[in-house]
């Protein structure tokens, strides 16, 4: 493994450590037990996301500081919970299994319970230090930004979509084609992965161009993750196509980000393909998709063709080494 990937294993590993203490201690188990530890069960329990660390790492991108972005990507986790536990119920009666103990009345009343919380762990934002009335309008933005995302315009009506056919994400990819997983995808991860992303660079302080390069890169990244997650068995060169368009658009979104400070977050599709793949610690890992990921490369630039293997790989529900693909 490259010292350069390990570095950026290592980044993204310190920011998830660091949302989850501040979960365990935001949504400890307390009085009453009854409400507390199911939320704090659930808010543990759905798929892995990078959308909170990828607020975190918007922020620190822009020059911010951690302590003031953990508070929304704390936030954006609990309400992804949320979402995903209502999702969950929404399986025609037939709720995927969870681990839990939990009935549905006590997983839908939990659920409305988490998405009232993020929005207190928001305006908590405001108690990291005294930075005034700049600060405080840079925190009801994001909030907005993060409603925004979870609401009727976002994720909704990608659920909405899976759920007036059904919820076979698959054989409704395969029914509906790739602008079906486009627009689904576009609506839940790409939405939520833009919304972490803008989330950062507001709360760090950027530039209006700033946050909309971070915005559109969290939106393709996500669409990325999404897609090849839901696309997953099929082997259809249409999907593959359309990811690595989006793979070459997110990485052209951190031109003209100080060069030093671009290494980490540039990792951030290869943790993607990493976790789809289901690579353990033992997998190597090529360097970025020819990115320098610590900045001494000028241009960003993805590799089509070691890019176009690993979605290949994904499509096919199947594991493989960058050894095995070709370096970039």
């Amino acid at each position: 493994m490259s010292t350069s990937t390990t570095q950026g294993d290592t980044y993204w590993a310190s920011i998830n450590d660091d949302i989850k203490a501040h979960l365990n201690w935001a949504i400890r188990v307390r009085d009453p037990v009854v409400v507390f530890e199911p939320m704090h069960h659930l808010t543990f329990a759905q798929p892995k996301s990078m959308a909170p660390a990828l607020c975190v790492a918007a922020c620190e991108l822009i020059g911010g500081r951690r302590a003031h972005a953990l508070p929304a990507a704390s936030a954006i986790h609990v309400m992804q919970a949320a979402v995903h536990v209502h999702h969950n119920l929404l399986h025609k009666g037939r709720p995927k299994p969870m681990n839990h103990g939990f009935g549905p009345n006590i997983q839908l009343l939990t659920a409305d319970g988490l998405l009232s919380f993020g929005y207190e762990l928001m305006v908590k934002c405001n108690d990291n230090d005294n930075l005034g009335e700049e600060y405080s309008s840079r925190v009801l933005r994001a909030t907005i930004e993060v409603a925004r995302a979870l609401g009727s315009q976002g994720m909704v009506a990608g659920q909405f979509r899976e759920v007036e056919c059904g919820c076979d994400e698959v054989a409704l990819g395969e029914a509906r084609g790739v602008e079906w997983l486009r627009y689904v995808h576009e609506k839940k991860d790409g939405g939520l992965h833009a919304c972490g992303a803008a989330c950062g660079a507001i709360l760090g302080g950027g530039s209006e161009e700033d946050i909309e390069k971070l915005r559109k890169y969290g939106l393709y990244v996500g669409m990325i993750h999404g897609i090849l997650n839901g696309a997953a068995g099929r082997k259809d060169e249409g999907v593959i196509e359309m990811v690595e368009n989006l793979g070459e658009l997110a990485l052209k979104e951190l031109k003209g980000f100080n060069a030093t400070k671009i290494g980490a977050i540039s990792t951030f599709i290869h943790l993607i393909l990493a976790g789809l793949l289901g690579w353990d610690s033992n997998m190597k890992m090529s360097p970025t998709y020819g990115v320098d990921v610590w900045g001494r490369r000028e241009d960003i630039e993805i590799s089509g063709r070691a890019f176009l293997e690993c979605c290949k790989a994904i499509m096919e529900d199947r594991r493989c080494r960058w050894g095995s693909i070709g370096r970039c």
